[in-house]
């Protein structure tokens, strides 16, 4: 015992307890100072609706029992009063042509040069594991729906059930398996042959195909791919997601999710030969010219009359109605395109232009900034409030910039600047009183001398002289 004390370098009695004990840690039970009745402290948490601190003061004031707010709160832990009792997860088989798995997912990206948030939506098959991925903007419960038609459609065929999270837009209240779904939403399920279930609060390993599926998306997809806009982020996820991911081996098993779902397939419910499309109902109006507004575009209508119309929104096209007639088929805007005029397919263009479309002054505005630092530090002072008053007042400054010689255009609105003038007639006043003070050279007129070889000065240089005796006979009655 000496020489293990002594090469271990520990006391002798130590090594000692060790050796009787052969190796073997005893088992030691703290025992509390203060012993508590399981019993009257679930009885205190039911009657105080869970407050601890409630419960604290009726044992030490009423009970008369001494004992720490934290040695209750750990006590109430303990006894799991409260929460759901930690239990290992469960393992759900993976049958054929029983479950498939939806889920959103945030990411920050770069479209051109541009930083987007947008929102990914992953369907999952879990026997087969064939995805079907697009992106949005933004998501809410239509495109929720137009996501599922253009998913199912694709693929022909939905699983018996689709675990979803606890989210609102398929939910109406309660969660888990006492979830309600939103009636739109069952009804809408129902046409392709599946039923939404929700899944427990904290349990979305129940949906980890789906959670995987983001992971390989993040580590897969976005890297070493660029992205000029939506429309080639989505057109490069279909091919990532139906094409190279369906084909490719998947997991230790090297499974092929593309055979898969051929083997699948019997399995599964197979939609029908037509399901009508999502879509949302709006009311306009048309205007004098023709056009009806849409999510800032204005869509010309076919005729000669001013109807309210309706406009159906599809998932990427709208049909304009009236009275149950379809007067035109669109096709919609692309991301972030506004203030455009769209025709509908086979039509001529039309000769008006909206009443309400909006005339942007960017143009204008980088036009003016790119003449001179003068100028550009007066915008920065005129446009400050910005407004409707803000165009209008670009336009008026820029028509006086291309009626004035650039050096007294920039004297002019130096001048402005230092008077803090925002009114353009008097800015022109300006311009005048600079002209007269005799500090303005005229600028040279540039005459192209080419003009006596074009054909139609040729032509009239053999005409015959004009009679002006007219001018004559009304310049001498102004004499009289």
């Amino acid at each position: 015992m000496r020489k293990i004390a002594r090469s271990l370098r520990v006391n002798r009695g130590t090594v000692s307890d060790i050796i009787k004990q052969k190796g073997v840690m005893p088992e030691s039970m703290r025992k509390d100072k203060i012993e508590l009745d399981p019993d009257l402290v679930a009885k205190l948490y039911k009657d105080c609706d869970g407050w601890v601190q409630r419960m604290h003061e009726i044992l030490t004031e009423e009970k008369g029992i001494q004992i720490g707010y934290s040695t209750l709160a750990s006590k109430i832990r303990e006894l799991e009063l409260g929460t759901s009792k930690n239990q290992r997860s469960g393992q759900v088989p993976d049958s054929p042509g029983e479950e498939m798995q939806q889920d959103t997912s945030p990411y920050r990206i770069k479209l051109g040069c541009r930083s987007v948030l947008v929102q990914a939506s992953l369907l999952y098959y879990r026997y087969s594991k064939i995805r079907y991925l697009k992106f949005y903007r933004s998501f809410n419960r239509f495109k929720m729906k137009c996501f599922f038609h253009e998913a199912l459609t694709f693929w022909n065929y939905a699983a018996g059930i689709c675990i979803i999270d606890n989210t609102n837009l398929a939910r109406l209240h309660g969660t888990g398996k006492n979830a309600v779904i939103v009636p739109e939403m069952e009804q809408f399920a129902r046409q392709y042959g599946f039923a939404f279930v929700c899944h427990e609060i904290r349990h979305s390993n129940r949906k980890a195909g789906n959670e995987r599926g983001f992971f390989t998306v993040v580590t897969n997809f976005f890297a070493g791919r660029k992205f000029e806009n939506m429309e080639d982020l989505n057109r490069q996820a279909f091919s990532w997601a139906t094409v190279r991911s369906a084909n490719r081996p998947t997991g230790k098993t090297r499974l092929i999710p593309a055979a898969a779902f051929e083997y699948e397939k019997p399995y599964l419910n197979k939609l029908p030969a037509y399901v009508e499309p999502p879509y949302l109902v709006h009311g306009r109006r048309t205007d004098q010219y023709g056009y009806a507004s849409f999510d800032g575009n204005f869509y010309w209508i076919p005729g000669t009359k001013r109807f309210d119309v309706k406009i159906l929104q599809y998932s990427n096209y709208l049909r304009i109605y009236y009275k149950r007639e379809l007067l035109g088929e669109y096709e919609m805007s692309p991301e972030g395109v506004k203030n455009k005029k769209i025709y509908p397919k086979g039509k001529s263009k039309p000769k008006h232009q909206p009443k309400y479309r909006k005339k942007p002054t960017a143009q204008e505005e980088r036009t003016l900034r790119a003449t001179s630092e003068e100028v550009n530090a007066y915008l920065n002072f005129a446009t400050k409030k910005g407004g409707r008053q803000k165009h209008r007042f670009i336009r008026e400054l820029y028509g006086l910039h291309k009626k004035l010689a650039p050096s007294l255009f920039i004297r002019t609105v130096k001048r402005a600047l230092k008077y803090r003038i925002t009114d353009t007639k008097t800015i022109e006043r300006i311009a005048i009183l600079l002209m007269k003070e005799g500090n303005y050279d005229l600028p040279s007129v540039q005459i192209d001398l080419e003009y006596r070889d074009r054909e139609s000065y040729l032509d009239g240089r053999f005409a015959g002289d004009v009679d002006l005796s007219v001018y004559d006979k009304m310049m001498g009655q102004k004499d009289e």
